[in-house]
């Protein structure tokens, strides 16, 4: 399959209870390649609430989608993610929680977050050599959202503002929710969900992802991370 673009993220592990609601939850299993059913859950409408993160498959961000650069290669990327991988530890953190973040429900990290953003800011760094630059019209569609001076940096320097200083991660589970929704949906994620999230979140390797001509992620491979910590 021929991909627009590539990232790296975090991936949730094959066959974990959160892993298969979440795919169910979203209509798309980013592993399989395939759309799953949603469930049926307090009347909600589930397709409607998950249609724009939908594309992207339960995920983490650790290096934003990216157009290959000119003179770069498939083979390339993938090795130089198999050596970025060798050299990165492992994180340990305490769990995922449930979290409004804005208007849209995601899942965030408890515990000591540091180490989450340093290997998300040598996933950016390692692989930046990969990434052409974005073009004019994707920038003026960041900058339009408003944004901070470090952000703006990030931008120029990393063609994405929301990496370094300014990333905080999370896993996306909706669209943007009106109000009355938004705590019917939160409620329900709450029973259905929160029972099953990992304690403690261990993030133990990195996905190579790849974007189809439709916008839907697929997952290209996963790099065990090994190095010391």
């Amino acid at each position: 399959m021929t991909f627009t673009r590539y990232a790296l993220y975090f991936a949730p592990p094959t066959g974990a209870d959160w892993t298969k609601f979440g795919a169910s939850w979203l209509g798309w299993d980013m592993e399989t390649g395939t759309q799953v059913a949603h469930p049926l859950l307090d009347d909600l409408p589930v397709a409607e609430i998950t249609d724009t993160p939908r594309k992207y498959g339960l995920h983490g961000t650790m290096k934003p989608p990216f157009r290959l650069a000119e003179g770069q290669t498939v083979e390339a990327l993938k090795q130089a993610c198999a050596v970025l991988a060798t050299s990165t530890a492992p994180v340990h953190l305490e769990g995922l929680e449930l979290a409004q973040l804005g208007k849209f429900l995601a899942l965030r990290p408890t515990g000591d977050i540091a180490p989450l953003g340093a290997l998300a800011a040598e996933c950016v760094r390692g692989l930046d050599r990969f990434r052409a630059p974005a073009p004019q019209a994707e920038l003026d569609k960041r900058r339009a959202k408003g944004l901070s001076p470090a952000q703006e940096a990030n931008l120029v320097q990393w063609g994405y503002p929301y990496v370094m200083e300014s990333f905080k991660f999370h896993i996306t589970l909706t669209g943007r929710l009106d109000k009355s929704l938004l705590a019917h949906v939160l409620t329900t994620l709450d029973t259905y969900l929160t029972p099953v999230l990992p304690k403690p979140f261990e993030i133990n390797d990195m996905a190579l992802m790849g974007e189809d001509s439709e916008g839907r992620f697929h997952l290209i491979q996963r790099y065990p991370l090994t190095g010391a910590s």
